[in-house]
């Protein structure tokens, strides 16, 4: 299954007073995995940079002056984001802003629907504690020490492992090799798949006549000659 990890920055904190997109990162992950596929944009919001969000993540105004508006980079978010899942961190958050800049160029909002908000699974999970990406980053162990600003790739790429901790993934895709398997377990693997054009035998009739061969050099007791009898 095809998700998407998303994460932005803004200039604020309320879409509807006027504060805007300036930046969107994006991971892609199939079955609970990073591909390494990924999407990231700069968004001119045409407007100023509060120094309160300049501090959060040190984009400023004269950095954004010359980036493209949302309406140039919309048709490859779009296409980039298809139609999968959004995996999003206070993913209301996130949403609002993005469907507030597609209502600004009258194009469709993003359903609710799509979206998969990590803090309630965190909260659900954590309950009583505080569930920041930070948090969740030092919870299960990921490095998050280049993390001196918020950046919405950086963090999309740190969500995402966060993201196969949280749900369990990681750990479902772990083999041990001592680990016994119990006959419910093979069955729910199903069969094994197998490969539409045999490989091509590298044992030749020569190779098989010379072991025989040697095997005769043993003698005529040997127990090799009960599996060549059935051979």
């Amino acid at each position: 299954m095809r998700e998407i990890v998303l994460d932005t920055e803004t200039t604020g904190l309320d879409p509807l007073r006027g504060d805007r997109l300036v930046e969107i990162g994006c991971v892609e992950v199939f079955n609970r995995m990073p591909t390494g596929q990924s999407y990231h944009c700069y968004i001119n919001p045409q407007r100023d940079m509060p120094q309160e969000a300049f501090a959060v993540h040190g984009l400023s105004t004269e950095f954004l002056s010359d980036k493209p508006l949302f309406s140039a980079v919309v048709n490859g978010f779009l296409e980039f984001i298809g139609d999968a899942p959004l995996v999003i961190h206070n993913a209301s958050f996130d949403i609002s802003f993005i469907n507030a800049e597609l209502e600004r160029i009258k194009w469709p909002p993003i359903p609710r629907e799509r979206l998969v908000d990590t803090l309630l699974l965190a909260r659900r999970k954590h309950p009583g504690v505080s569930n920041r990406l930070d948090d969740l980053c030092s919870r299960y162990s990921i490095d998050n020490s280049h993390r001196t600003k918020h950046g919405a790739l950086l963090d999309a790429e740190l969500l995402a492992e966060v993201y196969i901790d949280l749900v369990g993934a990681r750990q479902s895709q772990l083999l041990l090799a001592d680990t016994p398997r119990s006959d419910s377990t093979m069955q729910a693997d199903g069969p094994r798949r197998q490969r539409p054009t045999p490989l091509t035998p590298r044992v030749t009739d020569a190779d098989r006549e010379a072991h025989r061969a040697f095997i005769a050099t043993f003698g005529e007791k040997l127990i090799w000659k009960e599996f060549l009898a059935e051979a």
